[in-house]
């Protein structure tokens, strides 16, 4: 923005001035200047060692960004759907259980797998909270069409496209209530939107992000069950590999939160 504002200022300052100066006059002539090699290399050097700057300067940030996130960061998984967002977290295991397209129905909208012990004990709550201070890996994908996972008061964005998970991590610095008295406004809130038209409804695809304070974060996290806690057909009759039936895991890991 700077780099823009400056080019902005100086090229509308030239482009008055010109007009000005070099309006017509009955007793002035136009000098015929058809080339010159200086100029034009001037001219087009300038912005290409500008551009190529701002270019490596932004590849910089985006594998920051991209590149693995540390290992004490908390993961949320997002998926972006017609129209509106869906999350999961990790239970006491801190690992997220795998999903299946073919798995998808009504009532498990993500295609999670029960058959993976990791899945038993996700979260799927109605709110996204994170930490204020702590890395928070989001680990982005679409049902559908290609959505945009876009946090604009953090300036983050990235893709959810089909078939191809995306991903970004970043560590919130101030938490709601921080932003709430910085900018005077009781109500503020953290967005979530969707940046892509992505269907007839795709202004509906909005969600509230709450930043807390991390003991804040923790008690909220506590408080939340397991997906398939109010959903036990969803593991009836199912079994791992070692026979160990599912359901005792899912009292278990109801137990510990509470």
């Amino acid at each position: 923005m700077v780099v823009i504002g400056i080019v902005f200022v100086i090229t509308q300052i030239l482009l008055f001035y010109y007009s000005y100066r070099y309006q017509y006059k009955d007793d002035k002539r136009a000098y015929f200047f058809p080339h010159n090699n200086k100029l034009e290399i001037i001219w087009t050097m300038i912005p290409a060692v500008v551009m190529a700057l701002l270019v490596f300067k932004g590849w910089k940030t985006w594998t920051k960004i991209t590149d693995p996130a540390p290992k004490e960061a908390m993961v949320v998984e997002v998926v972006g759907k017609q129209f509106n967002w869906i999350v999961r977290y990790p239970g006491t295991d801190n690992a997220l259980g795998n999903v299946r397209t073919n798995l998808i129905d009504a009532t498990n909208e993500l295609g999670i797998d029960f058959s993976d012990q990791r899945s038993v004990d996700d979260i799927v709550p109605s709110e996204i909270h994170i930490p204020k201070g702590r890395p928070v890996l989001f680990k982005i994908r679409s049902r559908d069409v290609i959505h945009s996972f876009y946090l604009p008061h953090f300036r983050a964005q990235m893709h959810a496209v089909p078939g191809m998970p995306t991903k970004f991590w970043f560590v919130p610095t101030k938490t709601t209530a921080d932003m709430a008295t910085e900018t005077g406004n009781p109500d503020f809130k953290y967005e979530l939107v969707c940046n892509q038209i992505c269907g007839a409804n795709h202004f509906a695809m909005r969600a509230v992000v709450i930043v807390d304070e991390p003991e804040d974060y923790q008690k909220w996290l506590e408080s939340q069950k397991a997906f398939v806690a109010d959903k036990p057909d969803l593991l009836k009759n199912l079994k791992t590999p070692q026979g160990v039936v599912l359901e005792s895991k899912v009292k278990n890991a109801e137990k510990a939160s509470l």
